[in-house]
């Protein structure tokens, strides 16, 4: 009966000892794998408002926008020639 028991806890000791001795991730390694997350999350958002800008840039109302900002500018400029000179 002895040796089941001392067998028992032997192999309850080596499972504890084996799941203890799985390497855990260095504080390093934590670093450089939040870093490499942070880089891949600024990478995607920077292509994603990059597109963004794009397709507003190419879109209807972005070339009636900007069509519109030109004429106000051109005609703010007339009146102010007009007027100092």
């Amino acid at each position: 009966m002895k040796l089941y028991l001392a067998a028992a806890v032997l192999m309850l000791v080596l499972a504890v000892h084996t799941a203890e001795a799985q390497e855990e991730p260095t504080l390093e390694q934590h670093f450089t794998k939040f870093g490499t997350q942070v880089k891949e999350i600024a990478e995607d958002l920077a292509d994603k408002t990059k597109t963004a800008f794009q397709n507003i840039e190419q879109s209807e109302f972005g070339t009636k926008t900007r069509n519109w900002f030109n004429d106000q500018y051109e005609k703010l400029k007339q009146k102010m020639t007009e007027t100092f000179n």
